[in-house]
């Protein structure tokens, strides 16, 4: 059992924390990420101290950068003998400026570049290990806040808000789980991507100055579900609201701007 490893990226507080402490309490391999080296080890520390019996390590990176992104899969690649998830968690919420629009080390859109570019871009580093391992699971955490992206202004140069700028990148995430999923048809890798809890008792939800009405573990019990339920194992290019697996924003069904969508993402991402 502690041979099964999970990356869970923004492991440091909330919803990437609750996930590492259930998988570290179930005997796993986890691996956890953050962009803090001091929060990142004290969160290692408190895992460790919670499920003894865990193994856990850790990786540091800033999402907001393609080139560490690319560097930590390659890392990862290197160093870990077997990959049997990812977890996409790490968020660049609204931000507590709503009219602040800020950008990744590239110059992207910032909420773009985390939520939606890393993701992807991480992803793709590690398919070669996450083959290897198969079968495994790619989950990747969205949010029922959608809203279509207009491919005239993807980056939001007009009328940025930062919310918006949110509900975008995580209709983007949900577009690529989508493609992700069909292009590994039959490579015994998944991909669905879940909206985990209403409104979760994070700092991010806080820092946006709404007021949460879930706990982290509302989120917690569903993302795990997708991660570990054998019922599961060959369900993919789902999008689930919490446990229902429903429809995602209807763009996210649109061949033509899904494939919009991956030719800007894979320029973006360096890829030839």
């Amino acid at each position: 059992m502690n041979q099964h490893t999970t990356l869970v990226t923004g492991a440091t507080q909330g919803l990437g924390l609750g996930i590492a402490l259930d998988l570290a309490a179930r005997g796993r391999t986890v691996l956890l990420h953050g962009r803090d080296r001091t929060r990142l080890d004290a969160v290692a520390a408190q895992v460790r101290a919670a499920a003894p019996e865990a193994t856990v390590r850790t990786y540091l990176a800033d999402l907001a950068d393609l080139d560490q992104v690319h560097a930590l899969a390659a890392r990862i690649r290197e160093a870990e003998p077997r990959l049997d998830a990812l977890v996409n968690n790490a968020v660049a919420g609204g931000g507590p400026d709503p009219q602040l629009r800020q950008f990744s080390r590239q110059g992207h859109e910032l909420r773009f570049a985390v939520n939606h570019l890393a993701p992807y871009a991480l992803a793709r580093g590690l398919l070669p290990l996450l083959t290897d391992s198969a079968p495994a699971r790619i989950v990747n955490v969205a949010s029922i806040g959608q809203e279509a992206i207009d491919f005239d202004d993807v980056m939001l140069e007009r009328d940025y808000e930062g919310l918006r700028a949110y509900c975008r990148s995580k209709l983007a995430l949900i577009m690529a789980t989508f493609d992700l999923a069909e292009e590994l048809d039959g490579a015994g890798v998944t991909v669905n991507a879940l909206h985990p809890a209403h409104l979760m008792d994070t700092s991010g939800v806080r820092a946006y100055g709404l007021t949460p009405v879930t706990t982290v573990d509302e989120g917690v019990r569903p993302t795990v579900r997708l991660l570990l339920d054998p019922e599961l194992e060959t369900t993919t290019g789902r999008y689930f609201d919490q446990f229902a697996d429903t429809r995602a924003h209807e763009q996210a069904y649109d061949t033509e701007a899904r494939r919009r969508l991956m030719v800007l993402t894979r320029a973006l991402c360096g890829e030839s």
